[in-house]
């Protein structure tokens, strides 16, 4: 997303903020540029406009950002920051400040609504994405080698499932073909000069120690002539990786061998084998490298550097003097590991298909995400309930919907889930809530579907076309309907849950009357509110709704 004129106005921006004895919200304003960039071909700063921002907050942050109401706030002050901004590097005058103040005078109350409204993708989306989302855990994961009997222990327990980050299931993974890959590991600049220093040895004629380790006059040599930095390092990697063949002192030329074989072997010995900072340039990061890479292929989306380092220092790694970022994603980048940009920690698809290498070598479940582009609508709400990160399914449901009109994508979803249960629904729902009034008659063709009747009103509504009036029962039934796509996220985070029901839930008065709604998740999903809605009242309801719920089953 980021790209070179959005990374010169973030560096800018924080000059200007220092020179100028500010706070400004970097992270914020990057997100601005960012989207602004990728939407509205906006391609420099002097792009801006009054309608830049109106479109940004009110339409494309409630569609694209996960992101409660109450965030709001801190949105409108960043844009305002860089109005501030624009105006004092004279990317615009003074009229055009004016009227970018106001603009966002008059967005700051609309755009907590818009995050909210379901029918600008807030609330569906937030419910979505916290279906699939996989929350940052605290600490690092556990070894390759502990990581199986961690398993075993978990799968034997009387206690249940064990929640520890290094036991959690993987998430499915996209993987690159496999010749792009192969000529990605090829150009890794690390397995390069690992590649360079072997043919430098057997040139020279030198030989290792008896150990098979680099001479320590010949490390010095390497390093000036052949403009390494760690020269000891590469040699181990070179012999690991079989890039060189060692019989007592002698040296031989590796046969061919395919690189990704050697990139395997490249990225378990740069995340497992004790390498005493020459990775990363710091011992402790080095030594729990695995555990940061296996977070960064759970995430599976780029990781900001300052929660980098509150991670490293939270799981007891290392203080913020003892941690430089910049060399440490460096040094990274150049194993091939992880992307080049210093803002944020990515690992590159090469080193997402090397781990997941590592871990089905070890035995490890680690699912291959299916291509969802081509397939059928069923098969497309199924893969996206296998529980796929948010950004991997956004970029598979975008590319699903270019393939079909409007109209036929309307139809193959809410004809998929004609009868089906309620989270195959809300995932369909969710979807056809993307589109717009050209998909009006096939959407309108499922009115008289019982389940599917109050979201084809509520959709209809919401665009300002012609719909019967929502029964009081049908409200009700919609609003447990999508309810229930939340319930197993919301077990896993009561916490995040909550506080989405308090931004943007139905009210007390909907909830004390749920239990009148004919629907097959009405108690578990006001079990769950009574669970873990902060108003104690709301929940008090919610638990008295739930026991009428369960006995109006029973009679």
């Amino acid at each position: 997303m980021s790209i070179e004129w959005v990374n010169q106005a973030v560096d800018d921006l924080r000059a200007w903020g220092r020179a100028h004895g500010l706070a400004v919200d970097v992270d914020e304003v990057r997100l601005l540029c960012d989207y602004a960039s990728d939407y509205l071909d906006v391609n420099e700063l002097g792009d801006f406009t009054p309608g830049t921002f109106e479109e940004l907050l009110l339409n494309i942050y409630p569609r694209k950002v996960i992101a409660p109401p109450e965030s709001a706030p801190e949105t409108v002050a960043a844009a305002r920051t860089l109005v501030d901004f624009l105006l004092a590097t004279e990317e615009i005058g003074g009229k055009m400040a004016t009227r970018m103040r106001s603009v966002l005078d008059r967005i700051e109350p609309e755009m907590p609504i818009a995050l909210a409204d379901t029918s600008r993708f807030g609330m569906a989306k937030s419910l979505f994405s916290a279906m699939g989302a996989e929350a940052l855990e605290q600490g690092f994961s556990l070894t390759p080698a502990e990581r199986p009997a961690a398993q075993a222990v978990r799968e034997e327990s009387e206690d249940g499932p064990c929640d520890c980050p290094g036991c959690a299931p993987l998430p499915p993974v996209r993987l690159a073909a496999r010749e792009a890959l192969a000529e990605a590991a090829l150009r890794v600049p690390m397995v390069t000069d690992a590649r360079r220093l072997v043919q430098w040895m057997l040139a020279g004629g030198r030989t290792p120690t008896v150990k098979g380790r680099l001479r320590v006059r010949d490390a010095a040599e390497a390093a000036a002539q052949l403009s390494v930095a760690e020269p000891a390092l590469l040699w181990d990697l070179a012999v690991y990786a079989g890039l060189v063949e060692i019989e007592g002192t002698a040296v031989f030329d590796a046969d061919d061998l395919d690189p990704l074989d050697v990139w395997a072997s490249v990225v378990e010995f740069v995340v497992e084998k004790e390498t005493g900072g020459a990775v990363t340039g710091n011992p402790a990061l080095d030594e729990e490298l695995y555990g940061l890479c296996d977070v960064l292929y759970r995430l599976q989306t780029p990781m900001p550097v300052p929660l980098l380092m509150e991670y490293a220092q939270e799981a007891g790694l290392t203080d913020e003097a003892e941690l430089d970022p910049e060399e440490a994603i460096g040094r990274l980048a150049y194993c091939g590991v992880v992307e080049p940009d210093r803002m944020e920690l990515a690992l590159t698809p090469q080193a997402v298909w090397a781990l997941r290498e590592l871990y089905t070598g070890l035995g490890i479940d680690a699912p291959e995400a299916a291509d969802l582009a081509a397939v059928d609508a069923s098969e497309l709400i199924e893969g996206l309930l296998s529980g796929i990160p948010t950004e991997l399914a956004e970029a598979e449901i975008e590319e699903w919907l270019r393939s079909r009109s409007a109209a036929e994508a309307a139809a193959e979803l809410l004809g998929a889930v004609t009868g089906a249960p309620s989270v195959a629904r809300g995932i369909a729902v969710t979807i056809v809530d993307r589109l717009g009034p050209e998909a009006e008659r096939a959407v309108r063709g499922h009115l008289q579907e019982a389940e599917l009747r109050p979201h084809v009103i509520h959709w209809l509504s919401a665009r300002g076309l012609p719909a019967p009036a929502l029964t009081q029962e049908e409200v009700l039934w919609m609003s447990v309907d999508t309810l229930a796509l939340a319930v197993s996220a919301a077990e896993d985070d009561p916490e995040t849950f909550a506080e989405n029901m308090a931004a943007s839930g139905p009210p007390a008065h909907m909830i004390d009357e749920m239990w009148r709604v004919d629907h097959p998740d009405v108690v578990q999903v006001l079990e769950l509110l009574g669970r873990s809605l902060h108003d104690q009242n709301v929940a008090k309801a919610a638990r008295k709704a739930a026991f009428k719920a369960r006995s109006r089953a029973i009679g």
